[in-house]
């Protein structure tokens, strides 16, 4: 089911599409592939929106940076310097997070009005990122398929294709708050574990240093679950590494509500950021974000995962936000 949205300055119309199943109700915008919001029961069966989001379109418009349930492309997270090498090329890009690139620039994916057409139990978005669009060769023809399965877990997958070479790397933005979102409590006391036994550690404007360091002894170590706190903005190594299918490596528990997300991926990372610098409407740490992800930077980092595709290959990514109550 979809309906009028808002417009943009432009006249472009804005739809959101409802999806329900299983008890779960979500509700996706055609502008930046938004989830607007997730509603799930608790454990004693009272549903509330459990991911950050704004009410009316100028909401997103006035407040983008936190990119609040975007899908963000063509590149997720960080890039050093806006500048990486492909092909004997050096491509430049815009250093809206300087001195690095963010997001996929000034204008990522999450700042595009999507195609959208119905699929079963969900959604299909497409567009096509044309040559040199935020400065990344290639021509991108990209869908994000969203779907709730029978028992209300949130579905993404991704696929892309080229017609030169490029890096992708796309990822979902949402900020979890368990106990209901837009609370005062905030997430910082959700209980997390991750099945990570290592992290990239950072320089000071939050480019991996190339290091793969062991979480043992350190506040990175979310291998048993624990209280999440604050101060988080890093990407952690998933010892499962990349799967062709998804795997179960986060859950995130509110005591309070006794609401539980869990996250199943086939990427090889997970960017875990505490919401630390939300501003208006949110107060800092008002929710939670699990990005799944190749690493930051690693358009410059070989020794990373690559987030290379050449002409012939087929993008595909597809992460699992899964919900229940205990």
């Amino acid at each position: 089911m979809s309906e009028l949205f808002g417009t943009l300055p432009d006249g472009t119309p804005v739809h959101r599409w409802t999806l329900e199943r299983a008890g779960v109700r979500v509700r996706v915008l055609s502008y930046g592939g938004i989830v607007q919001s997730v509603e799930v029961p608790d454990r004693d069966g009272h549903a509330a929106d459990v991911v950050l989001g704004f009410a009316d379109l100028d909401g997103y418009l006035a407040h983008p940076d936190p990119y609040l349930g975007a899908l963000v492309g063509r590149y997720a997270n960080r890039i050093a310097g806006g500048r990486f090498p492909l092909e004997g090329v050096t491509y430049s890009l815009a250093q809206n997070n300087a001195p690095n690139s963010l997001h996929g620039g000034e204008r990522g994916f999450d700042k595009r009005v999507w195609d959208v057409e119905p699929v079963e139990h969900g959604v299909r978005l497409s567009r096509v990122s044309a040559h040199g669009e935020e400065g990344f060769p290639g021509r991108l023809v990209v869908s994000a398929t969203y779907t709730l399965d029978e028992s209300g877990a949130l579905r993404f997958m991704y696929e892309a294709t080229t017609d030169a070479p490029t890096v992708v790397n796309l990822t979902n933005h949402s900020y979890f708050d368990l106990g209901g979102a837009g609370g005062t409590s905030g997430a910082g006391g959700h209980e997390l574990r991750l099945a990570a036994s290592r992290f990239t550690p950072v320089d000071g404007d939050l480019i991996p240093t190339g290091a793969l360091d062991d979480v043992a002894g350190t506040r990175f170590d979310f291998r048993e679950a624990r209280k999440v706190g604050s101060g988080y903005d890093h990407n952690f190594v998933l010892d499962k590494g990349v799967t062709p299918a998804p795997v179960e490596i986060a859950e995130l528990y509110d005591p309070a509500s006794g609401r539980v997300l869990t996250v199943a991926t086939t990427e090889p990372g997970i960017q875990l950021y505490t919401g630390d610098y939300l501003t208006d409407p949110y107060a800092p740490g008002a929710g939670i974000a699990l990005e799944t992800q190749h690493f930051p930077d690693s358009p410059n980092r070989p020794e990373f995962p690559s987030t290379e595709l050449r002409p012939g290959q087929v993008y595909r990514s597809e992460t699992v936000y899964g919900f229940s109550a205990r």
